[in-house]
């Protein structure tokens, strides 16, 4: 049997502490994507996209053990989240404004072929689900600020007040890219108080 990596354990932005913002280098990763719009409580197009990303992980995953012999972990679900104004994020929380990216980072040795073969084969077990919509490709963010939120997502405003408005411009930088976070609780599961998500905003020299 394969050794399985779990890159949350191998690649540094994939650990945060709660309590402290942390200044550190994202290098370029590989992800499947898929983008959408609106508030993910209540959204179907939040729901389907998560239906199309998982299925396709695992197959990839599953064709990566037994075409290359090399296993791993299935990555947490991640989120790049965007608005027209910024305070949707913070002071409105005005879900129904927001931009999503919906994303689950991939091994480095997956490729575009094993990639369309996934998409062929999950496809003709579920022609209605949206995985024809979701795309491979690289994302890279460099310079970020991150930290872990322990708690429910609508609790997140005062970590992100203190991110944006006290911490980055003290530590003379300012903010560029995608908020993006990191879902390593399933919100299907369990008690909002007990999740846990980092939470990641780009950075550049102020």
């Amino acid at each position: 049997m394969p050794d399985k990596t779990d890159f949350k354990k191998t690649i540094d932005a994939y650990r945060a502490r709660k309590g402290r913002f942390d200044i550190i280098d994202v290098p370029e990763l590989n992800y499947l994507m898929i983008d959408g719009h609106g508030d993910p409580n209540s959204s179907p197009e939040f729901t389907t996209a998560v239906e199309a990303l998982y299925p396709l992980a695992y197959t990839m995953k599953f064709a990566s053990k037994r075409t290359l012999d090399r296993d791993y972990t299935v990555m947490p679900l991640e989120g790049l989240w965007w608005a027209e104004d910024h305070a949707a994020f913070t002071a409105s929380r005005d879900k129904s404004k927001w931009d999503w990216t919906l994303m689950i980072m991939q091994p480095e040795w997956i490729d575009h072929e094993m990639f369309a073969d996934a998409v062929a084969t999950t496809s003709a077990k579920n022609p209605a689900a949206r995985v024809n919509e979701v795309r491979f490709g690289s994302y890279a963010e460099g310079l970020c600020v991150q930290t872990l939120h322990v708690g429910a997502f609508d609790d997140e405003e005062p970590v992100l007040a203190e991110m944006h408005d006290v911490f980055i411009p003290h530590n003379s930088l300012r903010m560029t890219g995608k908020h993006h976070e990191i879902y390593f609780s399933d919100p299907r599961k369990g008690a909002p108080e007990r999740r846990r998500t980092i939470l990641r905003q780009p950075v550049v020299a102020a």
